[in-house]
């Protein structure tokens, strides 16, 4: 009766991507008017608290105006960013469900949503950050997109024309969930579409082109992350 009544007053809901000590996929929901996120100390114990010596004790909060979800920064030391993009100290932001929370340079992401507890998206990190083993000069990512090519610990591997769809996609929107519907649009366009103007695309196609592309390149060289029964999100610092 505790957990539904819960379910029942949160109007929105954090999920954990990555930030110690929680588990990639805990669901904590949003109830009060204020909520406030930090590192905890002996003299203080924010409402979602985090270990990370990176993370401010007052790193930032979110306050319910008029139903709706919004950020402020509290002067953290090393940042907040929304979808890759720093924000100003104690200005407002309005969250949107998909976004995407960035603490201390991706020591803590958190994937914001209006989706109620009782809808919870179930995370599945597929690799952990980490800064590329190999990069192409001056573009910080390890593909030539004129080529269809794509660079691991300096060897040149060819990218399939799927391979490249999903990647190019994925980058386009980089730090942003980009949903399965828009995916099978950019990758698969010679396919019929259905009623619903969506390719007709299996998700054991889309699946194992992502298990073909982790084997391919290694699961580090793109750092991806999966949100079970809606898209993928693609980090980059």
């Amino acid at each position: 009766m505790e957990l539904e009544s819960a379910r029942q007053d949160s109007y929105a809901c954090l999920y954990m991507i990555r930030g110690e000590p929680h588990r990639s996929g805990t669901c904590v929901s949003l109830t009060t008017d204020q909520f406030s996120v930090g590192r905890m100390t002996n003299d203080d114990i924010p409402d979602l608290a985090f270990s990370n010596a990176f993370i401010s004790r007052k790193h930032f909060m979110i306050r319910r105006e008029k139903g709706k979800a919004i950020l402020y920064d509290l002067g953290s030391r090393h940042g907040t960013e929304i979808n890759g993009v720093r924000i100003e100290p104690y200005t407002s932001h309005k969250l949107q469900s998909f976004d995407i929370i960035k603490l201390a340079k991706g020591m803590v992401v958190i994937h914001f949503s209006y989706l109620f507890a009782d809808q919870t998206l179930e995370f599945e990190p597929i690799s952990h950050t980490q800064q590329w083993q190999w990069k192409l000069p001056d573009s910080g990512f390890p593909v030539n997109w004129e080529k269809h090519e794509c660079y691991v610990d300096g060897q040149r591997i060819v990218m399939s024309d799927k391979e490249y769809g999903l990647i190019k996609v994925l980058n386009d929107y980089a730090n942003q969930l980009v949903s399965f519907d828009e995916i099978k649009r950019k990758v698969w366009p010679e396919r019929s579409v259905g009623i619903d103007g969506i390719p007709d695309v299996s998700m054991d196609e889309l699946n194992a082109l992502i298990y073909r592309i982790r084997k391919k390149y290694g699961k580090d060289t793109f750092t991806i992350s999966a949100v079970r029964g809606s898209g993928y999100v693609l980090e980059k610092d």
